[in-house]
């Protein structure tokens, strides 16, 4: 079943220790009081993290999702992470193709699809994440790049059910810098017209000062959160400015 929007999903990326996470989460249950608030609140903690948080949550109060995961589901593959091993500590999300992963680590689009395939190989709804570069949107290419990104990572035959697209322009991603509304608008029109059903991300530099006009442009579902879910009280804010929430 798709989703209930709006989706806020919140990425802590390589932050947090335990003490840390228990705070975090602490906070966003105490708002979370039943009964729960339409839409759908999510958090991508650090893999040794994935526990703790798991055994923190309410059964369905938060999704907890991954960072990443192995386009295998086994083998000697030191360091990485299977999806079917994130599946097993609770996972039902994990976020593949992350800027941070395709161009500081080199992920080709081919490799993000196979990432993808493998989560849902297992059961996990995969946060398939692309963008443009700085160089790319000030060259008007940013249709086209988004364009060659989908044609590679994306898999065949996924509808709402399956997978959420988030477009994230690289420039914008931990700068405080943020596309017009109207680009925002424009982009995802064009992703819309092209993926159907699926439910639309906006990330890069959301905050709490900017939740609400983001949300609120036409076709955007929701929003993939980096450095500002790490303050539990601005990630609940940028949650409810998409009209989730009571508390």
């Amino acid at each position: 079943m798709a989703l209930p929007t709006p989706i806020v999903i919140g990425n802590w990326k390589m932050n947090g220790l335990r003490a840390d996470a228990v705070e975090r989460v602490e906070v966003l249950l105490a708002h979370l009081q039943p009964p729960a608030p339409e839409g759908t609140l999510g958090i991508c903690p650090p893999a040794t993290l994935l526990t703790v948080v798991g055994q923190l949550l309410w059964h369905g109060s938060m999704l907890l999702g991954g960072q990443d995961c192995s386009s295998e589901a086994r083998g000697a593959h030191t360091g990485d992470i299977s999806a079917e091993m994130l599946k097993d500590a609770g996972c039902q999300v994990v976020i593949v193709g992350h800027s941070e992963r395709r161009h500081g680590h080199g992920e080709s689009d081919r490799l993000v699809r196979a990432k993808a395939e493998a989560a849902l190989a297992a059961g996990l709804m995969p946060i398939l994440c692309i963008g443009e570069t700085e160089d790319q949107w000030s060259a008007g290419e940013t249709l086209a790049v988004l364009d060659r990104q989908l044609e590679g990572s994306l898999p065949k035959g996924v509808g709402a059910d399956d997978l959420i697209l988030a477009y994230e322009p690289v420039w914008a991603i931990g700068t405080g810098r943020t596309p017009s509304l109207e680009d925002i608008a424009r982009t995802h029109a064009h992703l819309r017209a092209r993926v159907g059903d699926l439910a639309l991300l906006y990330g890069g530099s959301v905050k709490a000062a900017n939740a609400r006009e983001i949300l609120a442009v036409e076709g955007v579902d929701g929003a993939l959160v980096g450095g500002a879910s790490l303050d539990a009280e601005e990630f609940w804010a940028i949650y409810t400015a998409g009209g989730a929430g009571t508390s």
